[in-house]
């Protein structure tokens, strides 16, 4: 399921306040702009790339086509084939990641700085020479088909799959960015060039790094790595047009325990309530054991072993989302109590107790802290990929704690909306 807009919401409202770590951003002369933390103390540095549009950016009738070629990017660049390429990158001790989801193909990179220079070399060669050799395509194509097939066998993944289609429609969130097994046997290699230049070019990408590097030294860099990719990339896709009936729709499957998605139009980072909505969310089904959800769902009545609710950020669409699993026999009656809960908080809000509580738990008591240089990068790209000021990681906790009982309960009312909750169900629930 697509929790990756999810992570990063939650990455980023984690953030503590650390004010050694200084944010610099860097212009290169070449037009590219990049967000750095200098740290002289390790000889390594973490890179991460971020070019928005991702697998939405797919022709329809070429579906899963920049999830193959991301699978190649490491399989073979310029002269070196895929055991070369991976041999000559283990020399220098390097590693190289290469992710797409719906909204953001990333690359990771991490080096020492005795063997930046070769290792940023092999780097460009797979953003800028990339070889699509046809064993390759042939082998990681069976991969992709493997995973896909095994899904369709995973209750969490039909479910995924069912609550997409229903919400998004025709948008490309609306089918599986993997693709589908017959879509992605169809695809050529003339398919997998067209989507990389797509998906990989300057005019979308997003830059942050961390380590023993200096702001000329990356300057310099940066443009000499991404000097060769395209200036533009395929149109981003529009807003989603989200359809939420409302109700339980049931997809059979033979399981003895059921899983369950929900979802309603949710709020945005960019909304001024995001906050307190996050401040609601974490009481009502994002703040692990204490929230209420697991209270009335797992605590008083043990009729799952966890549940949940989360906010979903993607660059098209805002969600708020939930997920549950429950026998077959008890299933009906963990969607009412869920149901109940959600009109509860709209109608009642929270106490003062649980704001405190939420607060503590947003700003201190369970924060992801910013450990290692690899980590740092990647919430700094995701911060940038989602507009955030530099200052961010600084001013964060102070706007949560700037969020009142009368925010929380204004949202409340202003968000939740029992009407338009919609479940989907995949197994064989009882009374359902």
């Amino acid at each position: 399921m697509r929790f990756l807009a999810t992570l990063l919401i939650v990455l980023w409202a984690a953030l503590p306040a650390r004010a050694e770590i200084d944010i610099q951003e860097v212009k290169t002369p070449g037009g590219i702009t990049a967000w750095l933390v200098e740290d002289h103390n390790i000889p390594f540095v973490a890179l991460e790339l971020r070019f928005r549009g991702g697998a939405s950016l797919d022709d329809p009738a070429k579906r899963g086509a920049t999830y193959l070629m991301t699978g190649l990017l490491e399989e073979g660049a310029g002269d070196l084939d895929s055991r070369a390429f991976a041999e000559a990158v283990e020399s220098q001790a390097a590693s190289f990641g290469f992710d797409v989801g719906d909204d953001a193909l990333s690359v990771s990179a991490r080096f020492l700085t005795e063997n930046r220079a070769a290792s940023l070399d092999l780097l460009r060669l797979a953003l800028t020479e990339t070889r699509f050799d046809a064993d390759a395509i042939e082998r990681v194509r069976a991969q992709v088909i493997s995973g896909l097939r095994s899904a369709e066998k995973d209750p969490n993944d039909i479910a995924s799959k069912a609550f997409d289609a229903m919400v998004y429609g025709d948008h490309p969130y609306g089918s599986p960015y993997r693709g589908t097994v017959d879509s992605v046997a169809a695809l050529t290699r003339e398919d997998l060039v067209a989507a990389k230049e797509g998906a990989m070019a300057r005019d979308r990408i997003y830059v942050s790094a961390v380590g023993d590097i200096t702001a000329e030294e990356l300057a310099v860099l940066l443009d000499d790595l991404l000097a060769g990719l395209p200036e533009t990339g395929a149109p981003l896709p529009g807003p989603a047009k989200l359809n939420f009936p409302g109700g339980v729709t049931v997809v059979p499957f033979d399981t003895p325990q059921s899983v369950a998605l929900w979802g309603q139009p949710g709020i945005g980072f960019d909304d001024p309530d995001f906050f307190a909505a996050y401040v609601m969310n974490t009481v009502l089904g994002g703040g692990g054991f204490d929230s209420r959800l697991m209270t009335e769902v797992r605590e008083k009545r043990g009729l799952t072993y966890g549940v949940g609710s989360f906010m979903v950020g993607k660059d098209q669409a805002d969600l708020l989302m939930g997920q549950v699993a429950s026998g077959n026999d008890r299933m009906a009656e963990a969607i009412q109590v869920i149901q109940d809960e959600w009109r509860r908080m709209a109608t009642e809000g929270v106490t003062e107790a649980e704001l405190t509580q939420a607060k503590t738990y947003l700003t201190g008591a369970y924060p992801l802290r910013f450990d290692g240089n690899a980590r740092i990068a990647g919430i700094l790209v995701g911060m940038e990929v989602d507009g955030m000021a530099i200052d961010y990681a600084r001013t964060r906790n102070e706007q949560v704690d700037a969020v009142t009982l009368e925010d929380v309960q204004r949202v409340a009312a202003r968000l939740l909306d029992p009407e338009t909750m919609t479940f989907v169900v995949v197994g064989a629930p009882a009374g359902l």
